[in-house]
């Protein structure tokens, strides 16, 4: 923290972490759907594909994130759309309205505390574990809580982004979310509002008039706008990030599909392209996914209750 912070930011802030500890202390049972027990004839099937692999490419969503107490958006009961009426913000919003990013990045601001110190789970080492042992040739996640990257996770892309890093529209600098923080206190150091919740983008609920006098700092570099490392709903993924993932799809023998339900075409086309070139796939997620029809495996588990056992028991 910059030492020149006035005493009421320091208070926010320790207010902050005091409700991401409560918050996370029951982060499991709040955002992990309901599931069956271990279907231990499943967990065999996944134990053989995996085996028999030599050059994995995993695909992970939301549903590994959850048991670090990170909410999703569809799963049934528990997910953001299924508790609330509040929606991600749309691409052209953000870059069209001032007003919009004024009440993002308010928002994104209290709840940054307790979305940066999630911790990668169980599910997140054991796939760092599978990259050490050279089983897993790629991984490509949806996520963008950076926790594949705490993790230790290096043979990675991160096909939507990361929060944890800020871009200018403009100049096209790239900071550290970190970094921004620091400066949204120095610029609001007064501003003191509680939240109710939080997304899976670590976006928490404000009204507009909470936000209302937030402050937003501009790009240090040229003054341009900033805006989350992130494909925002509306945006598409680069297009050369796609095919350098389908070379690494084409240059393995297997796809694990984990904790998505696909439902989002970004992420079901690799498992079109799987499919159109051959390539086995295995799906671990609780309920049903877009490409079940296209599995010789499925299991319906959480992700941390199965994949520590996988190579363990080879």
């Amino acid at each position: 923290m910059l030492p020149f912070i006035r005493q009421g930011v320091h208070t926010f802030r320790q207010q902050n972490i005091l409700q991401c500890r409560c918050v996370s202390h029951l982060a499991v049972s709040e955002y992990v759907p309901a599931c069956a027990p271990v279907d231990r004839q499943q967990v065999e099937l996944l134990q053989d594909f995996v085996s028999c692999s030599q050059r994995l490419f995993v695909m992970t969503g939301a549903g590994i994130s959850t048991e670090s107490g990170i909410p999703d958006y569809r799963s049934e009961g528990v997910g953001l759309y299924s508790r609330t009426e509040r929606r991600p913000i749309e691409h052209a919003e953000f870059v069209r309205s001032e007003a919009a990013r004024r009440r993002y990045w308010a928002r994104n601001f209290v709840g940054w505390l307790q979305f940066s110190s999630h911790q990668p789970n169980k599910a997140h080492i054991a796939l760092s574990n599978w990259e050490r042992a050279g089983k897993l040739h790629w991984l490509v996640t949806q996520n963008v809580d950076a926790l594949h990257t705490k993790a230790g996770q290096q043979r990675l892309s991160e096909l939507h982004g990361c929060t944890h890093r800020v871009i200018c529209l403009s100049c096209k600098t790239v900071v550290k979310r970190s970094e921004l923080q620091e400066r949204f206190m120095v610029l609001n150091p007064s501003w003191n509002e509680e939240s109710h919740g939080v997304a899976p983008d670590g976006d928490v609920f404000l009204t507009d008039e909470q936000v209302a006098n937030f402050n937003v700092p501009a790009c240090e570099s040229c003054g341009g706008v900033l805006k989350p490392q992130v494909t925002f709903f509306g945006d598409t993924v680069s297009q050369e990030l796609v095919f350098s993932l389908y070379d690494y799809l084409s240059q393995s023998d297997a796809m694990l599909v984990i904790g998505s339900s696909l439902q989002v075409y970004s992420g079901y086309r690799f498992a079109l392209k799987a499919k159109e070139k051959h390539i086995p796939i295995a799906i671990l997620n609780i309920g049903p996914t877009r490409a079940d029809h296209l599995a010789s495996v499925k299991v319906s588990s959480r992700c941390g209750d199965v994949l520590p056992h996988i190579l363990a028991q080879e």
